[in-house]
């Protein structure tokens, strides 16, 4: 790694010059203006067009991965690719949530694509200032990867508990403050107005039931930044990575959700195999903070983790394919003819 490429903060090390970082910024505000251009007249989204954008953004962090290899060399590479994956495999769990607002507050279908751009950019602007957040605590000290591996590992036990005992994840939204607070201060219309969050009606402004859902999806985004960032932070202590890995995993999830929408339901598995990510990242991060104390500590390499992280995630597809098919097959022949 060249040594004039690293800025030094504290005990902090970044690949991320003051050129790369705004060159990265600059790129992700384009990106995201021909997203909200692609979204400006609503249309329902074709699986060729879902498909189409979602290679693009799988082949957007593959360059950059490339270009950190060949730049700073393999171990930043292998760094940026293992947060990336974890952060786009927590990302799929954002979508399956997203699913369940968007049927709760009955988004029309040409509507959803600009609902989850809204959500991509709340959930980037909250990723940043989780991200920065958790730089200044690990410049205060080994004890933030103590805090950050005990919140992933009590995070990793309540997924896994819900997953175990095959509680399923829901929506209510009349228990979500954001949204009785918005309705107590402004009127909302009862039905969607296009693609406008505000409208005027009988001499004052009111909300459609798109600002509500947008207000929803902000919500959550800050439920999931609490769990994404600490688990970037388990493989990475450079900030310039955490907030790529972030970017690069939320800009495809539009296209994403249109691609994955049949199919996030049959992921069964799926917080299981979170769970265990988590708990994997968090245990991770025990040991680094423990070795920095005590130095016969075993640490936890980095291309281990992606090895360990890509196995479950793996497993958990098979298992999830394998529990659908076993169930499909008593249903088959219940609708059998028995005269046949």
């Amino acid at each position: 790694m060249p040594a004039q490429t690293v800025l030094s903060t504290a005990e902090i090390q970044t690949v991320g010059s003051p050129q790369l970082w705004v060159i990265t910024v600059a790129a992700l505000v384009l990106l995201l203006a021909v997203d909200f251009m692609l979204t400006r007249r609503p249309h329902e989204v074709r699986m060729r067009e879902a498909l189409g954008w979602s290679v693009f953004y799988l082949a957007l962090p593959l360059a950059f991965g490339v270009y950190l290899w060949s730049a700073f060399g393999s171990g930043v590479a292998v760094e940026f690719f293992t947060g990336y994956v974890v952060e786009k495999s927590l990302s799929v769990d954002n979508l399956f949530v997203f699913m369940l607002l968007l049927s709760a507050f009955a988004v029309p279908a040409a509507l959803a694509q600009r609902v989850l751009l809204y959500g991509i950019v709340g959930a980037l602007v909250l990723r940043a200032v989780f991200i920065a957040l958790g730089a200044a605590v690990l410049q205060s000290g080994t004890w933030a990867f103590l805090l950050f591996g005990g919140v992933l590992i009590v995070t990793a036990g309540k997924i896994l508990k819900d997953a175990l005992s095959g509680k399923e994840q829901e929506v209510d939204i009349s228990s979500m403050r954001t949204i009785r607070l918005l309705r107590r201060f402004m009127p909302v219309t009862d039905d969607y107005r296009g693609s406008r969050l505000v409208v005027r009606e009988g001499g004052r402004r009111a909300l459609t039931p798109l600002a509500l859902a947008i207000v929803a999806v902000f919500a959550t985004d800050i439920v999931f930044a609490v769990d994404s960032v600490p688990a970037v932070y388990g493989v990475t202590e450079d900030p310039f990575l955490v907030f790529t890995t972030n970017a690069f995993a939320l800009l495809g999830l539009r296209a994403l959700y249109f691609v994955l929408l049949s199919v996030l339901a049959k992921l069964r598995h799926l917080n299981h195999g979170l769970g265990i990510i988590l708990a994997f990242i968090g245990i991770k991060l025990v040991l680094h903070w423990a070795h920095g104390v005590w130095t016969w500590v075993p640490e936890i390499p980095t291309l281990l983790s992606l090895g360990v992280i890509v196995v479950v995630l793996a497993t958990v597809t098979i298992t999830s394919l394998y529990a659908n098919s076993r169930d499909a097959k008593p249903a088959a022949l219940a609708g059998r003819d028995p005269r046949v």
